[in-house]
């Protein structure tokens, strides 16, 4: 519904999730959290779903982080220990792709919510950071463990000390994020409408693949990509598109922006 503080709509096969607070430049609260589990849950167990798009609703921001004047209602609500604070951070099992649509301000819990997508696509005018640095807030949604992976140790720690406000270009050449567009969203679906086109086992497991074997030494990572990939050799769709590239179809690559 267009008065909840989130919206969802389905784009085909990709899910769209809004965080819809702009008049607070879309802070979560309890019951936001708990819009936010729900709609995750929901591409969860829907087969017919493919790729969820993560993004906030207007122009000013993305998320600015947890609502500090209800922050009691984010450890209140049922199962935010096991879910997170903000509704989805400790949420593993998703087991599709999952894109960051980044617009206006992204910072504090709303960057550890970007986090927890595989990959953030920014609008130019994007500022992200731990602003939640000043008021002495700790980061308990993935931030301590997702940053480092994704930009590694010494910008993760630059970032999450310094408390700093970046922006989108800034963000692209250390990692945080993948591209810098005009309009996030737009290009979001472009790539989420590329995404539903692929077989889906193989890009589903070559995503936990990476994910789970990023911790792994190397050798027990090849060891678990083997394992992870033996129904995608049985995939009958892996044949269907062997079969097709075989009598010479070849279907346009996805370009980067730009």
């Amino acid at each position: 519904m267009a008065d909840s503080k989130v919206t969802t709509e389905r784009r085909e096969r990709t899910w769209v999730v809004s965080i819809n607070r702009p008049e607070v430049r879309n802070c979560v609260d309890g019951e936001t959290a708990q819009g936010l589990f729900e709609a995750v849950d929901e591409f969860k167990r829907d087969d017919s779903l493919d790729v969820l798009i993560l993004t906030g609703a207007g122009k000013q921001a993305f998320c600015s982080g947890a609502d500090l004047k209800a922050t009691q209602t984010l450890g209140a609500r049922p199962g935010s220990r096991e879910s997170g604070p903000m509704g989805i951070s400790r949420i593993t099992d998703v087991g599709k792709p999952l894109i960051a649509a980044v617009n206006g301000y992204c910072t504090a819990g709303g960057l550890e919510l970007a986090c927890w997508c595989d990959f953030r696509i920014a609008s130019s005018d994007a500022q992200l950071g731990i602003l939640n640095r000043r008021w002495g807030v700790p980061l308990l949604d993935g931030g301590t463990q997702r940053l480092p992976r994704i930009v590694g140790l010494g910008n993760a720690l630059y970032l999450i000390e310094t408390g700093v406000l970046i922006g989108a270009e800034h963000a692209l050449r250390i990692g945080l994020v993948q591209e810098v567009v005009p309009d996030a969203l737009e290009r979001a679906l472009e790539i989420a409408e590329a995404l539903t086109a692929y077989p889906q086992r193989a890009i589903r497991n070559d995503r936990r693949a990476a994910l789970d074997g990023t911790a792994l030494p190397i050798a027990e990572g090849l060891r678990f990509e083997m394992e992870a990939h033996r129904e995608t050799l049985a995939d009958p769709a892996m044949a269907d598109w062997l079969a097709r590239y075989a009598s010479g179809e070849r279907p346009p690559p996805l370009r980067p922006a730009g």
